[in-house]
């Protein structure tokens, strides 16, 4: 029986040694491990799983009273919680809104989007410090070359343009970034700016979540969507120089 149409073009393929090769080469890296290491591994992976299905962000009443409990300190608390939350692949939105209800559109805008920033780059540097090393060579493969090559070198307009689609999670865009060669200012800058908009109108119209849905909010953030997607085309269509 022959293959369905397009299983043998050759970037399907390419993509699938590659894929096949990765997984090989992490079940032989596992299997040098001591057992202790495994052990090691399995529970902090275990933990990690734990602490996503099971930590639910606290609802936006929950954080009035803790910071009328905290007085003043609450927001270095709640900006330190923003940061460690969001290393986990939990969604944010909340936590964005509440910068907005508890502390108005101009210090909400400044507390959510460094958190924000700050909490993306922290990411990149653990998961790249954990696999990087591992992962850099693998980045040769002429299926994931040319993207790696074209993140090197224009990382910041792939990474602002999906940081404007709300549809792509924000923890794993640091993940599989952190698996890339784009530099770690890039990605810091980009978060930044790709961030701005969505997070300006979140905390702006931080109300939204607890009624109904404001139209302007769903309409904004289907034209940062589409933005997005407009970078993604752009970034597709501009040459690479060091591709070889």
């Amino acid at each position: 029986m022959g293959l369905p149409r397009g299983v043998d073009c050759p970037l399907v393929k390419s993509v699938g040694q590659f894929l096949v090769g990765l997984t090989r080469d992490g079940v032989n890296t596992v299997a040098g491990w001591s057992w202790l290491r495994r052990l090691a591994v399995t529970a902090a992976l275990a933990g990690f799983l734990a602490v996503t299905v099971f930590t639910e962000v606290p609802s936006i009443d929950t954080l009035r009273t803790w910071a009328e409990a905290a007085g003043d300190p609450f927001i270095l608390l709640f900006w330190l919680g923003y940061v460690a939350i969001t290393q986990f692949p939990v969604p944010r939105t909340i936590l964005t809104v509440a910068s907005g209800v508890l502390f108005g559109p101009w210090q909400g805008v400044l507390i959510a989007l460094t958190a924000t920033t700050v909490s993306a780059a922290l990411s990149l540097v653990v998961v790249r410090g954990l696999l990087g090393d591992w992962m850099a060579p693998r980045l040769a493969h002429p299926a994931v070359a040319g993207v790696n090559t074209r993140l090197e070198e224009r990382g910041w307009l792939a990474v602002t343009s999906l940081r404007m689609i709300a549809g792509v999670p924000f923890s794993v865009l640091n993940y599989a970034a952190a698996l890339t060669s784009v530099p770690l200012g890039m990605f810091t800058l980009a978060t930044f700016v790709g961030s701005a908009p969505g997070t300006v109108v979140t905390v702006a119209l931080g109300d939204a979540l607890v009624g109904d849905l404001d139209p302007l909010v769903l309409g904004f953030t289907v034209l940062l969507a589409l933005a997005g997607l407009v970078g993604l085309a752009l970034d597709q269509r501009l040459p690479v120089k060091s591709v070889t």
